[in-house]
């Protein structure tokens, strides 16, 4: 039996200003897990979900895209998202206060940073020319959006995406879904951070095009090579812009390792 979205549907309490689509997200998931929204259940359209938390319509789509990644909803094609059928295994899950402790964030920062290397270097390997001008498309969204004062954080997610469907392996895009409920917020200080500072701002702009460049290029190392670089100078930014403090010398060594690596790349 579907939940029709009905107009007397009782309004949430607004949310705040931080991690909107994370705690729209686990309002949502605790609403699965508790059985008030039950297998095949039809969710409420964006706009309703947008009306009655508070929400814009973007934390909207964030938070419904982070809940299909971890397999909690599913997309029928004309008829809307739905809760999905519980797994036959349980989802990947990480503590908890991942998204509290600094020491934590740096944790999963790592995990990213490995991950997304392998994911640019498949990327290089194969992606299409249409993927490649997608791309390019992604990196002119993150400037327009800066450009006209917003933070760029789901245009950088978008981004990463794009080269995860690059990547031609669906199993990358989903795991990047799967921690983007823990680094939303972590990407979003930092793009804060970034904006402050021109040179930093630069400095993603360079790194972002050098990925897309050794993708175009088919070049798997530098591909590597430069995704890794661009998560390991970002965790240097907020080091060096008062945002982290925890572990602030290993953070600038490892920049350092890295820049003098990338140095030596063509």
């Amino acid at each position: 039996m579907s939940i029709s979205p009905s107009p007397r549907r009782t309004p949430s309490t607004p949310l705040v200003a931080e991690r909107l689509s994370d705690r729209l997200a686990g309002r949502l998931a605790a609403e699965i897990e508790s059985g008030a929204l039950r297998p095949g259940d039809r969710l409420p359209t964006e706009f309703q979900l947008a009306d009655s938390h508070g929400v814009s319509r973007t934390v909207v789509r964030e938070a419904v895209h982070q809940l299909k990644s971890r397999g909690l909803l599913t997309s029928r094609q004309g008829s809307g998202v739905f809760v999905a059928q519980p797994p036959a295994n349980h989802a990947l899950a990480f503590d908890p206060t991942v998204l509290e402790s600094e020491a934590a964030v740096l944790q999963v920062i790592e995990v990213r940073c490995a991950l997304e290397g392998e994911i640019a270097a498949l990327a290089a390997e194969r992606a299409t020319r249409s993927q490649v001008a997608e791309l390019r498309r992604a990196l002119a969204a993150i400037d327009a959006a800066s450009d006209a004062g917003r933070d760029g954080v789901v245009e950088d997610l978008d981004f990463h995406r794009a080269i995860g469907r690059a990547s031609g392996n669906p199993q990358f895009g989903r795991m990047l879904g799967f921690l983007e409920q823990y680094l939303h917020e972590a990407v979003r200080i930092a793009r804060a951070n970034e904006s402050r500072r021109q040179d930093f701002m630069d400095a993603v702009r360079k790194e972002h095009r050098a990925i897309v460049e050794a993708i175009a290029a088919g070049d798997a190392a530098r591909a590597r090579r430069r995704a890794k670089a661009h998560i390991v100078h970002g965790q240097q930014r907020l080091v060096e812009g008062g945002v982290i403090r925890q572990d602030a010398k290993a953070v600038q060594r490892r920049a350092a390792r890295s820049a003098a690596l990338a140095s030596r790349l063509p």
